[in-house]
């Protein structure tokens, strides 16, 4: 359970240094991703959950 934890707050990390950093690039990369067809956006998501996925995996193989 503490490595769900560790990730949901490395994410967290991740995300809001985004909107530290770069508050204004934020919307150029929102712009750009509407005008990626949803076909495609949701293939994009499909390969992150897999790729994390499979990363949460490894460390756990690799932590244990």
């Amino acid at each position: 359970m503490s490595f769900v934890v560790l990730a949901i707050g490395l994410v967290l990390v991740v995300e809001g240094l985004v909107f530290a950093l770069a508050p204004s690039r934020l919307d150029d990369v929102v712009d750009l991703i509407r005008q990626i067809p949803p076909e495609t956006r949701r293939m994009i998501g499909l390969a992150a959950v897999a790729l994390g996925t499979a990363l949460v995996w490894l460390a756990q193989r690799l932590a244990g």
